[in-house]
């Protein structure tokens, strides 16, 4: 039995939900190119088309669209276990919480019996969570800093209620496209780490609170969702474009992560990648009132450049997290809330997975190549020379 680190390679299920072609760059949510989508669709309809295979009729989408919009209140006891929480609680860790104690406001085990009686069930939830999502982190970048959330708005879509919610002000409309072509972007990507433990969590038939809890516990590790905040500390510490190489040949050198750059999937162009760029340079040339794009963005540019020199030969080129943080910097938004917006994308292909996951469900239970000691004698205490100290000494040699 061969063991294969990661599960590289490893078919975990089949879905007809997303398709990747890491050659070719292509990515698609239910077979429409993902180029395609950001262009002329919007989150919500993309949700829908995540959720359910299709696009929906104007009448299906509006009813949607309204569903979340009057979903996006949250109880005031949410709100208390939030003020509750410590100024320094990262952004990702309140979502992880406070979307884990949903499980109490929202409480059924009825959808565990299986049957379309219970449909009603999954819809509302998968709605709740959606429509909760942005508002939540929204209200916690102000009680973070001690400040009252914002109410959000039934009159604004999602990404111009977050905007909004955020700021206090009127949304943009240039912003609130690109957020929305953000958000289109990071709705969906196969079976990676998060959307795995989506599927392991809800194979046990937990609570889809507790399951998408879990999703976001995973989405939050630097070498996962959180590689975005990581790209734009990157970036200030390399400060300006003439700085770029020698920071990251020395970066080479020491053989240290690139943040921002590769992608397991593709031997290319992140495709989210490519459709960022272009979109965030087009805006921000719009915006700039010199007519040139900011130092940052010229940074990361050089810093593509010299990575493609170096690293395009082995396959390693800029992934979705390269141009997004820089977005979301330009869009206002502090670094700490980079990976919780990547959240409240995902959370729409999190709850498609998750449906999928419970129309054919097999709880997972993969198995182990064991490399431990074989029979042991128990030692009494007296007779111990050696115990954990011993252990951790090996431990400490083999990184050294």
């Amino acid at each position: 039995m061969q063991y294969i680190p990661g599960l590289a390679g490893v078919p975990a299920t089949e879905s007809k939900i997303s398709y990747i072609d890491g050659q070719k760059g292509l990515l698609t949510y239910r077979g429409y190119n993902i180029m395609e989508l950001a262009e002329k669709s919007s989150f919500e309809e993309t949700t829908l088309l995540l959720l359910f295979g299709e696009l929906p009729t104007r009448d299906e989408l509006n009813d949607f669209d309204q569903q979340l919009r009057e979903n996006r209140r949250v109880k005031y006891n949410i709100r208390e276990i939030m003020k509750n929480l410590p100024e320094t609680t990262h952004p990702m860790h309140m979502l992880q919480v406070v979307v884990a104690s949903l499980a109490s406001f929202y409480p059924s085990t009825e959808y565990m019996k299986g049957g379309t009686e219970n449909q009603d069930y999954i819809n509302d939830v998968t709605v709740k969570i959606i429509a909760h999502m942005a508002t939540l982190v929204a209200q916690w970048e102000h009680m973070r800093n001690g400040y009252d959330p914002i109410e959000p708005r039934k009159d604004l879509t999602y990404a111009e209620n977050f905007l909004y919610m955020v700021t206090g002000e009127e949304p943009d409309p240039d912003w609130a496209r690109l957020l929305d072509a953000c958000l289109i972007l990071h709705a969906e990507h196969t079976i990676n780490a998060s959307t795995f433990t989506t599927m392991v969590t809800g194979s046990t038939l937990a609570n889809p609170c507790s399951v998408i809890s879990s999703a976001i516990a995973s989405l939050s590790g630097p070498l996962h969702g959180g590689a975005n905040q990581m790209v734009i500390e990157m970036l200030e510490k390399i400060g300006h474009p003439q700085n770029a190489r020698a920071f990251i040949e020395d970066r080479l050198a020491k053989k240290k992560v690139i943040w921002g750059m590769g992608h397991r999937e593709y031997k290319t162009k992140d495709p989210r990648a490519t459709i960022l760029q272009q979109l965030s340079e087009k805006l921000l040339l719009k915006k700039s009132e010199s007519g040139e794009l900011s130092q940052m963005f010229e940074t990361a540019l050089e810093v593509e450049r010299i990575c493609e020199e170096y690293l395009g030969h082995k396959g390693v080129y800029p992934n979705v997290d390269f141009y997004s943080g820089i977005l979301y910097k330009e869009m206002g938004f502090d670094p700490k809330m980079f990976t919780s917006i990547f959240a409240v994308a995902r959370s729409a292909g999190w709850m498609a997975h998750w449906r999928e996951q419970l129309q054919n469900n097999k709880i997972f239970r993969p198995t182990q190549v064991y490399t431990g000691a074989g029979n042991s004698c128990y030692l009494s205490l007296d007779q111990r020379s050696d115990g954990i100290r011993s252990v951790l000494s090996k431990q400490n040699n083999l990184e050294e």
